[in-house]
């Protein structure tokens, strides 16, 4: 996706703009797809050489997202993965998907709403928060930052493992990030006080360093003027990858979301039809594919049948081809990771050759200096 300025819009014919970023209209580290696909298998190669590829962590799409956050650069990539790798053993994350329960869920939610609800025409799951009802005094006393940390690591880790595979059984093909809509309606800055400006630092650092390449798309609705000023503290926090994913928009919303959602799937409170009376309210709901049990019931067959990658084996259910195509694609990869093998050795070789010189360098200056000092008191008796 090109980089675009961010700003709010009323839908109108004269914009109310925030601030020209003028974000480059280009799109960084585009690779096309049958080179993604190489450079997916040198990085997977890469990482197994180094013997730093966690059997459960080496499915396509995760090393594609790395891959994707570092713009296709392997060595980065790879410092990228392994801090991955090495904040889920600091955080015990495999033990927060199992283990954790947050039975402050139910209050937690009405003073902070917010939820996953459907999905979008793509079948892309939508991710809904209600910033403007939050009522941080009231949340900060059902639970605290690290609790809800936690949760959203666990919410985190259930939308890899279960609500992008359903949402590709369901819409038959591949679904891998989220489309998230933010109502911002009465935010401004006396919003973003210490604890939520600490909470709001963590959510990003965890999403954006170890969860990278989820976001598909983040409408921000409802923005007003007092969302100024903001906008401009958050913003920088947020990376160009991201920033050129997010539209801000003012409160003649409704036009942009339709082109992306059906009403049937948009919450009333957003402009769509939909109330999920039955559950308590859209965002009580967590209504998806996700849920379906013969979709949940695929997904376990493939964790049954210990799949490594729970996407991927997904993925062989909405396409046959997929591993056709990655024996066609076998000898590019291998030539990719050979010449990228071959690089490495070259400069190791390269960098021998220079310390060698060096050391032929400094002990010839040693031999210099010697006979230096032997010729010297020589030439002193001849001139005697």
């Amino acid at each position: 996706m090109g980089y675009r300025d961010i700003h709010i819009s009323d839908g109108s014919a004269e914009d109310d703009s925030i601030q020209s970023d003028s974000l480059n209209n280009k799109d960084e580290g585009h690779i096309p797809p049958n080179n993604e696909e190489d450079m997916v298998e040198a990085f997977r190669n890469l990482l197994l050489l180094h013997g730093h590829l966690p059997s459960n962590h080496g499915d396509h799409n995760t090393l594609l997202r790395f891959l994707k956050m570092r713009d296709f650069d392997l060595e980065n990539s790879k410092d990228a993965f392994l801090d991955y790798i090495k904040w889920r053993l600091d955080s015990k994350v495999d033990s927060i998907s199992k283990m954790f329960k947050f039975e402050e869920y139910d209050e937690v939610k009405k003073h902070y709403p917010h939820g996953f609800h459907k999905v979008d025409k793509s079948g892309r799951p939508i991710y809904i928060e209600r910033l403007g009802m939050v009522d941080l005094n009231a949340f900060l006393k059902a639970t605290t930052v690290d609790r809800y940390v936690n949760y959203h690591i666990k919410e985190q880790e259930k939308t890899l493992s279960l609500r992008y595979p359903a949402c590709s059984i369901s819409s038959g093909k591949h679904v891998s990030s989220t489309t998230t809509i933010l109502d911002v309606s009465g935010v401004g800055m006396s919003n973003f006080s210490k604890p939520a400006r600490s909470l709001f630092m963590e959510i990003q650092k965890i999403d954006s360093n170890y969860y990278p390449e989820t976001l598909h798309r983040l409408f921000v609705v409802n923005a007003s003027s007092g969302f100024r000023m903001l906008w401009l503290a958050l913003k920088t926090f947020l990376d160009a990858r991201t920033l050129a994913k997010v539209q801000v928009l003012g409160p003649n919303y409704l036009g942009e979301l339709l082109e992306a959602i059906d009403p049937s799937n948009l919450p009333t409170f957003l402009g769509g039809n939909c109330t999920c009376s039955d559950h308590g309210g859209c965002l009580f709901s967590d209504e998806g594919p996700w849920n379906d049990p013969d979709i949940k019931e695929k997904i376990q067959e493939s964790s049954t049948f210990g799949a490594v990658d729970s996407e991927r084996e997904t993925m062989e259910k909405v396409s046959e081809n997929a591993s056709a195509n990655q024996k066609e694609n076998s000898g590019k990869i291998m030539i990719t990771l050979e010449k990228y093998t071959a690089l490495k050795t070259a400069v190791k070789d390269s960098q021998k050759k220079i310390e060698m010189l060096e050391v032929s360098l400094h002990e010839t200056k040693k031999v210099l200096k010697l006979l230096a000092e032997i010729i010297k008191p020589n030439e002193t008796e001849t001139n005697l």
